[in-house]
């Protein structure tokens, strides 16, 4: 245990998603060898980020204006939406230049022993969407990009059984299954058993 601010700087740095004990001491001790403009620098963007982004109204990924850079793209194909857990997903999907639709961001991920439901959700945003016409055009796929996990799953799950019944509509899953460069010997048995049921024609 430090004294004072400095064992409070690590605890509220330990805090944070992926930064143990040891990382937030480290950290910590960056800080307080940095130079004064480098600390002030951070404190200016920390403060921009909290007071200068918001969430896009249309799909829900950070934005500095009321719309999203992608949302306001008319390069983008309307008629499909990728539905992801969190705003970092929509930035892994755009690093493959894969996909041309635009995005949903749910917020999260079904979890009821955490009291995340449906209401904790962007789902009955997506609904409404999936209800309007944009530009003359309509929504015709749903792509469920939520991580593979109990939670994804569990999303995907009840996100298909809501869709099913809108017509015209075309609900999809992302694939899963073996990575580029790995060994079958390696897989374990769930991930096997996704690639082969998942498996396409050549």
């Amino acid at each position: 245990m430090y004294e004072g601010p400095v064992q409070d700087l690590i605890d509220e740095l330990g805090r944070l998603p992926g930064v143990g004990p040891k990382s937030a001491q480290r950290i910590a001790f960056h800080l307080l060898a940095a130079e004064p403009a480098d600390i002030t620098r951070l404190q200016e963007v920390l403060q921009k980020v909290k007071e200068g982004i918001q969430f896009c109204e249309v799909c829900g990924n950070v934005s500095e204006e009321t719309t999203c850079r992608i949302c306001r793209d008319p390069r983008r194909d309307l008629s499909m939406v990728c539905v992801v857990e969190e705003p970092k997903d929509v930035l892994a999907i755009e690093r493959t230049r894969e996909f041309k639709g635009r995005y949903h961001v749910l917020g999260g991920a079904l979890d009821p022993l955490s009291g995340v439901g449906p209401d904790q959700l962007r789902i009955r945003d997506l609904l409404s969407r999936i209800g309007t016409t944009l530009d003359g055009v309509d929504i015709t796929e749903i792509i469920i990009a939520t991580d593979p996990n109990t939670e994804g799953e569990a999303t995907a799950t009840y996100l298909t059984r809501m869709l099913k019944d809108f017509p015209g509509l075309t609900v999809t899953r992302l694939a899963s299954g073996l990575p580029m460069g790995g060994d079958l010997e390696f897989a374990d048995e769930l991930t096997l058993g996704r690639a082969l049921s998942g498996r396409r024609a050549m």
